[in-house]
């Protein structure tokens, strides 16, 4: 079969999740990417599900509650899908700030209510908060979407990076590095391999295995982040780089990151490195995603979504496949056309 109703480039969790959406909908899909199915950025992010971040842009909060929202039965659906657990936690997330950087989200902690939460955590002289909000093992997550994928009947090629899409006869003419196939639509979902706008933003980030039950809620700080997983995994994280595409691990950043991490949680000082790498996350000029057709009739775009394409993975999706349909999305998107970056506009 070489004609499809809609052609994805870009295999991470965005294009997979669509794909999804998409296949539930009755369509025919089929979902090409440049290297190994789900191995890039979404694989390699920490998993916060934080909408109620004060570094959110103003612009993208209420499409990121409307995914946190969205998230637990997305979950239930890839999980009976797949026949596999993704390790989705409800615990909510500590959060230490400065006074005045707390949103009407949080709640500020006594003293008490820390030492009953997380007794082993330092708050370093600043203020303590509980925010609801959820995380989840982006490898699990994502290894679960493609399965539940494979298991919907859509079908998903691997070293098959899109190098053209021509208008030929009413439809689109994809040709990849696995053949050529033809669709009514087009989306690029490509990640930091997109184009410009949007760029790398290179994060690394590493796993200790410390004495269980030491963390069991997110924690975010102003300098790092750290995440704990059922398993007893306890994630560190995570640098902002540009650095173009150099996914290199920097042993002295890691360091950095674990004498960090250490100050917050005196116990993790002795606790063993078990895996470091580093992802890099699609950005954009304003921090924004990218949603939306593009200059090219047929052709659309769902990418740049920086550090929280794990938790705008269901309302992309959604957002995406209504476009193809040609409806209006529920959410206000304006902000995210592709059009504010097209030299006419500029």
């Amino acid at each position: 079969m070489n004609s499809w109703d809609t052609i994805i480039s870009g295999a991470g969790i965005i294009g997979v999740s669509l794909a999804l959406e998409l296949r539930n909908r009755g369509q025919q899909v089929l979902v090409l990417d440049r290297g190994e199915p789900g191995r890039e950025a979404s694989s390699a992010a920490a998993g916060m599900l934080a909408a109620a971040d004060p570094e959110t842009p103003p612009a993208l909060r209420p499409m990121a509650i409307a995914s946190a929202e969205m998230f637990p039965q997305y979950v239930q659906n890839l999980e009976s899908a797949a026949q596999m657990q993704v390790d989705f936690r409800r615990l909510g997330t500590i959060a230490l700030l400065e006074e005045a950087a707390a949103s009407r989200e949080y709640k500020r902690l006594s003293a008490n209510d820390l030492q009953l939460l997380e007794p082993a955590l330092r708050v370093q002289g600043l203020t303590a908060f509980f925010v609801e909000e959820d995380s989840v093992d982006p490898l699990l997550l994502m290894q679960a979407a493609l399965a539940a994928a494979r298991n919907l009947g859509i079908e998903i090629r691997g070293h098959a990076a899109v190098k053209d899409i021509r208008a030929r006869g009413g439809n689109l003419e994809v040709l990849s590095e696995a053949g050529q196939f033809t669709a009514r639509s087009v989306v690029n979902c490509q990640g930091a391999w997109s184009g410009a706008p949007v760029r790398p933003r290179k994060g690394q980030m590493f796993y200790v295995q410390p004495q269980t039950g030491l963390l069991q809620h997110v924690l975010r700080t102003p300098d790092i982040y750290i995440v704990p997983r059922s398993t007893g995994k306890i994630l560190i994280g995570a640098t902002v780089e540009d650095v173009g595409f150099d996914k290199s691990v920097d042993t002295s950043t890691i360091q950095y990151l674990h004498k960090a991490a250490a100050t917050y949680l005196p116990e993790l000082a002795t606790a063993a490195h078990t895996q470091s790498w580093a992802g890099l996350r699609p950005g954009t000029p304003d921090d924004l995603p990218i949603i939306g057709p593009t200059e090219t009739h047929g052709v659309f775009i769902a990418s740049g979504h920086f550090r929280n394409g794990i938790l705008l993975a269901p309302i992309t999706a959604q957002i995406v496949a209504d476009l193809l349909e040609d409806r209006r999305s529920q959410l206000n998107i304006s902000a995210f056309s592709p059009a504010r970056f097209s030299p006419r506009t500029a």
